[in-house]
C-alpha cells in the first residue's frame, strides 16, 4: 500500500528547463510531487525548439541551483547528454547514466535513484534497460510508452506512464476521471509524464492547472515523486 493508501498519483518532468519554475510553483499550490530528469552536462545551456510551429525557449536550469529549485522534490537521471541509448555501446550507456547520477548527487546533495530514458520515440530497448539495471546503481527507469493500466508494473526499468500531458489534455483529463474512479480493490498508480516547456506551445497552463485542481485532495489518494511511489511503497 502507499502510506496506507491503495491509489497513487505522481509526475515526471524531463530536461530540467526554465518552465519547471512555474510547473513546480503549480505543484506545491496543490501539494502535489514530482520527479524532474536532469541532463546535468547540459546544466545553464540556452536554446529553443520549434514545436507544431511556435518557437519555445528551452533553457537549461543551471546545476548551482537546482537544489534551491527543486527542493520538495525528487531530481533524477536524463543522461549527461540526452543520446540516444540504443545507438551506444554498453560502456557509453553505463557513462551517460552514472556519470549524470555523480553530479546530480553533487549539485543536490542527495541520493539519485531513478532516470527517465532520454528522447522521444524509440529511447530505450530491452537490452539498455538490461545494461542500466545490471551495471549501474539505478532502480527505476521510466520509457515514454503509454499504458492504459493503472496496475503495479514488474519491471522498473521498463517503466510505463499514464498519459503525455500537453500533447493531449483530452486524453489527460480523461485518464484522471478514470483512475478517480477505480475502485480499490489493487494498487493503482496514476503516473503523468511531460516537458514543462510544453505548456508554452499553446499556452495551456491554465489547462493543467485544472488538472490538478481535479487530481488533488483526494484522502484516498497518496501523492509522491516517483521514488516514493515505485520504490518506498514496495
Amino acid at each position: 500500500m502507499f502510506h496506507g493508501k491503495m491509489k497513487a498519483v505522481t509526475f515526471s518532468y524531463d530536461d530540467g528547463v526554465t518552465q519547471d519554475i512555474r510547473l513546480i510553483k503549480l505543484f506545491d499550490k496543490y501539494n502535489l510531487r514530482c520527479t524532474f530528469n536532469i541532463n546535468s552536462q547540459l546544466a545553464g545551456k540556452s536554446g529553443s525548439l520549434i514545436r507544431k510551429g511556435k518557437k519555445v525557449d528551452h533553457n537549461k536550469i543551471n546545476l548551482s541551483d537546482i537544489k534551491e529549485i527543486y527542493k520538495g522534490h525528487e531530481i533524477a537521471v536524463h543522461t549527461l547528454t540526452h543520446p540516444n541509448l540504443t545507438l551506444l555501446k554498453d560502456e557509453e550507456i553505463i557513462w551517460q547514466v552514472e556519470e549524470d547520477k555523480k553530479n546530480l548527487e553533487r549539485a543536490s546533495g542527495k541520493k539519485i535513484y531513478g532516470m527517465a530514458y532520454p528522447g522521444g520515440g524509440i529511447n530505450w530497448n530491452r537490452h539498455v534497460a538490461q545494461v542500466i539495471q545490471a551495471h549501474t546503481s539505478i532502480q527505476y527507469a521510466r520509457t515514454t510508452d503509454i499504458t492504459d493500466g493503472f496496475g503495479r508494473q514488474k519491471n522498473l526499468f521498463a517503466f510505463r506512464p499514464n498519459a503525455y500531458h500537453v500533447m493531449n489534455m483530452e486524453r489527460l483529463f480523461s485518464v484522471g476521471e478514470k483512475f478517480l474512479r477505480e475502485e480499490e480493490s489493487e494498487e493503482k498508480i496514476l503516473y503523468i509524464w511531460g516537458h514543462s516547456y510544453e505548456f508554452d506551445i499553446a499556452d495551456t497552463w491554465n489547462e493543467f492547472e485544472r488538472f490538478l485542481e481535479l487530481i488533488s485532495g483526494h484522502e484516498n489518494i497518496f501523492y509522491g515523486t516517483n521514488r516514493e511511489v515505485l520504490l518506498d511503497c514496495r
